[in-house]
């Protein structure tokens, strides 16, 4: 079984060993042929990672950790 894969923007690092991360997703609507751009937020399971505000990270889909946490974070593309 594959598992997602989802690149974003860290947008609020308040909770403890939990980030919530904004993925942007751009796809062209079927008959308008417009490109539009959808916004959907994780959260994601940090470990031992020390991320900020405006990290462009990496996360991948896992077991449920909590209630509303599906993700972790795998590594960090870019620091702020």
């Amino acid at each position: 079984m594959s598992r997602k894969v989802l690149q974003g923007i860290v947008v609020s690092n308040k909770m403890a060993k939990t980030v919530v991360v904004s993925v942007e997703q751009k796809f062209r609507h079927p008959l308008y042929k417009k490109v539009i751009k959808k916004n959907k937020k994780y959260k994601a399971d940090t470990g031992e990672l020390k991320l900020s505000l405006g990290d462009f990270v990496k996360i991948e889909e896992t077991r449920p950790i909590s209630k509303d946490k599906h993700f972790r974070v795998i590594n960090i593309i870019e620091k702020k």
